[in-house]
């Protein structure tokens, strides 16, 4: 087992991080007719990216991460490029280090899909990336058919934190398709998919080699059980912080 912590915080283990990036990616990138561009927000590990490389009509990866030592230790170091495949050293994806609010405020590209894979909202700093702002200028990013998801902590221990995620991207124009996933690392853990029209609809079968997800276990996703049902929250905003409140005191 191999896994890496993030100023102690477990951010995947190799024994079963497949799930995790599984269903972080496929329910959205199969659900593209061809998606040719994707804009990766975090993610410095590329083991995100080397799901979306699974894709052949996948021209152009743009990955955004703040931590340079990330990116260069997982695209140099053997063990790690042997998990990512060595996907951020494919010719197809361009890394680069920066805050991601602040890229996306001078971006001018859109995406067929975005992927926010940035750690837990346990910090002011990060909380801002979760915000009602963020998502406005990620949605500017979109393209109008394309889709977004984004990893939203866990319904089942942080219940308030993973519904204000959903509840933010509602508040920032999106339509939203709450789904989740048991990793044993993580327990239950969240992601919410977003799209601007109202159209999607889960995959019913995927044209990739996957080793966990199909389109039974896809169903399974989008259904939740009463423990994990959705809670009334407030929307993350800037000048509320709302988010990092939920987190902090759910898990604490």
């Amino acid at each position: 087992d191999l896994r890496l912590y993030i100023n102690g915080n477990l951010q995947f283990s190799s024994r079963d991080e497949h799930r995790y990036h599984e269903a972080l990616v496929h329910p959205a990138l199969a659900a593209l007719p061809a998606p040719r561009q994707v804009l990766v927000l975090g993610g410095g590990d590329g083991l995100a990216v080397r799901e979306i490389l699974k894709y052949p009509s996948v021209e152009a990866v743009t990955v955004v991460d703040l931590d340079p030592a990330m990116t260069r230790l997982f695209a140099s170091a053997a063990l790690l490029t042997r998990l990512n495949g060595g996907a951020l050293r494919d010719k197809r994806v361009q890394v680069v280090n920066e805050d991601a609010g602040q890229w996306l405020e001078t971006a001018t590209q859109h995406y067929d899909a975005i992927v926010i894979d940035l750690p837990d909202p346990n910090s002011y700093g990060l909380g801002k990336l979760y915000s009602e702002p963020m998502y406005r200028l990620v949605r500017k990013r979109l393209a109008e058919t394309g889709l977004l998801v984004v990893q939203s902590t866990s319904p089942y221990f942080a219940p308030r934190a993973y519904w204000c995620v959903a509840a933010t991207l509602e508040a920032a124009g999106f339509k939203t398709y709450p789904y989740h996933a048991y990793v044993p690392s993580f327990g239950e853990w969240g992601f919410v998919l977003a799209d601007t029209q109202g159209r999607y609809q889960p995959p019913t079968h995927y044209a990739v080699r996957l080793r966990w997800l199909d389109a039974a276990v896809t169903r399974e996703l989008f259904r939740f059980p009463a423990d994990m049902s959705r809670v009334e929250v407030e929307p993350n905003r800037l000048n509320s912080q709302n988010l990092v409140h939920y987190f902090e005191e759910d898990w604490h």
